[in-house]
């Protein structure tokens, strides 16, 4: 019996993963009436996308892996299944009939490790045809199942794991378990996760649109799995001013016709300030193959001095006694924070050999640019690095040298308002002149990815050609299988473009043909 009842319902969450939550509708029809009111992650889709989004979902499955009929080919698929198991099973007779707009999968319990307690809830447009089908289900199974009612609620146990499954009002509930099953129906005539604040405010700022949302309680994720953060990851948190355990975040998935994009909004930097580094992002060389800016870096870097300060580091350094501790060797963080912008970080080369990159990092002034270099050379010799050579010409600074960096020197150097850390001279020569030359800005593929997002900043941008390239040089021949599968599909993505701000973020895959 277990086959015969978790196929429909498979054929139809598979489709999940191509649908969308356009946020229409009267409430009370939603999955998440019937999520209990504390489930951590939800996932809640459109079962049958129509219009523009299924125009979008198809175009994009014959772009990137040639197939006509996206759904056409899950039913298929799944009938095929069946058939090799000696199920009889027909999609468009025993399900399409019946099967409503909406699908959601709640998960209720999160050890630190893996996710239990599921329940899947999808709307049916006629609930006697369901139950039909339940029965028919049932009744041509050899194996007795158990059945039950709760609150009025048939439901029929599989025999094997437990799995149950019933109508509950105008859904057909499927979960891991009869307790989890009785949950969802009490959920349905009490209090849900559809009527907890944080999943509304949390949905309500959610992108119309989408193909999926995610729902995630961060907080509750981690008070599940005992209510301990690593105290370094803690304590740059703290630094960020993020307090985690009051956080939620919705994932969207939202297919256009040449383009995919997961948008994630956050309760997480509900306090920060966002500034805009897209001028610096696209200053830089034209031929990276990857790129990232962050605004305000010296704001940060400043709190997580701070922090740092404040609680000290255990075993080492005394609370309060950071900062001092380095103002006694002539350098003052504080001056150094105060004095740099926004940072940015590239990559380039199309091997192991020319592999390289660098961070660059805008100051209030060359004068400041150069103490600070100088700063963080005296840093380096007060704690005995070796191999550091000064080096000489238009750019102030020095080089580092040791077989843990490779063969390439760690070149850190400062020229006019800008300060780079440099994997090879190549490249920190190249952070250094950023801006003049060929640069980002004049990259054509770089110029779709900024399209790509709107009015939204560009924070990250990667060109999808050159990092396969690259990866296919890098890749270990006997780690190479699973990567030549997937290379074909891969090679459909032109760039990855990422934007956002502190609440905000935006990934953008653009799919060629």
């Amino acid at each position: 019996m277990q086959a015969r009842l978790l196929l429909p319902v498979a054929a139809a969450t598979a489709t999940l993963a191509f649908a969308g939550c356009g946020g229409s509708g009267d409430s009370s029809s939603d999955p998440a009436t019937l999520a209990p009111p504390q489930a951590p992650l939800f996932i809640e889709a459109l079962v049958q996308p129509e219009g523009e989004l299924k125009a979008n979902v198809e175009a994009l499955a014959e772009s990137i892996a040639g197939v006509d009929d996206l759904g056409e080919l899950i039913v298929s698929e799944f009938e095929s299944s069946a058939a090799s198991s000696g199920e009889d099973f027909d999609y468009a007779e025993d399900v399409e009939p019946w099967l409503g707009e909406k699908g959601g999968l709640f998960f209720q319990e999160y050890d630190g490790e893996e996710f239990e307690g599921y329940g899947v809830a999808i709307q049916t447009t006629d609930t006697a045809a369901t139950q039909d089908f339940i029965d028919k289900q049932v009744g041509s199974s050899d194996e007795v199942p158990e059945e039950g009612s709760y609150e009025g609620v048939d439901y029929t146990v599989d025999s094997d794991d437990g799995t149950t499954v019933g109508v509950v009002g105008d859904f057909i509930a499927f979960a891991e378990d009869s307790e989890t099953f009785k949950q969802m129906v009490d959920a349905s005539g009490g209090e849900s996760l559809a009527d907890a604040e944080a999943f509304a405010a949390a949905v309500a700022e959610a992108p119309s649109g989408s193909a999926a949302d995610v729902f995630v309680d961060i907080g509750g994720l981690i008070d599940q799995s005992g209510g301990a953060i690593d105290p370094d990851a803690q304590q740059f948190l703290d630094s960020a001013g993020i307090d985690p355990e009051e956080a939620t975040a919705v994932a969207s998935l939202i297919p256009g016709a040449d383009q995919v994009e997961i948008e994630i909004t956050t309760t997480l930097g509900d306090d920060l300030e966002s500034g805009d580094a897209s001028q610096l992002l696209g200053s830089l060389p034209a031929d990276s193959f990857a790129a990232l800016a962050a605004p305000d870096f010296g704001d940060r870097f400043k709190e997580a001095i701070d922090q740092i300060d404040a609680k000290g580091i255990p075993g080492e350094i005394p609370a309060g006694e950071f900062k001092s501790g380095l103002k006694e060797a002539g350098i003052d963080v504080d001056k150094i924070a105060a004095s740099v912008g926004n940072l940015g970080v590239f990559a380039e080369g199309n091997g192991e050999s020319s592999l390289g990159g660098a961070a660059v990092l805008e100051t209030k002034s060359a004068k400041e640019a150069t103490n600070t270099v100088a700063n963080i050379g005296l840093l380096l010799r007060a704690t005995r690095t070796p191999g550091i050579t000064a080096i000489s010409g238009k750019a102030s600074g020095f080089s580092i040298r040791s077989d843990d960096l490779g063969p390439k020197p760690l070149v850190v150097a400062a020229q006019g308002e800008r300060i780079v850390v440099g994997y090879g001279l190549p490249a920190a020569r190249k952070g250094l002149a950023a801006g003049s030359g060929q640069t980002l800005g004049d990259n054509p593929t770089y110029k779709e990815a900024v399209s790509a997002l709107g009015s939204t900043p560009i924070t990250g941008f990667v060109d999808g050609p050159a990092a396969l390239n690259l990866a296919s040089t890098l890749i270990p021949a006997d780690d190479k299988e699973g990567f030549l599968d997937a290379k074909p599909y891969l090679a459909k993505i032109d760039y990855l473009a990422i934007g956002g701000d502190q609440t905000t973020a935006k990934l953008i895959a653009g799919i060629g043909k």
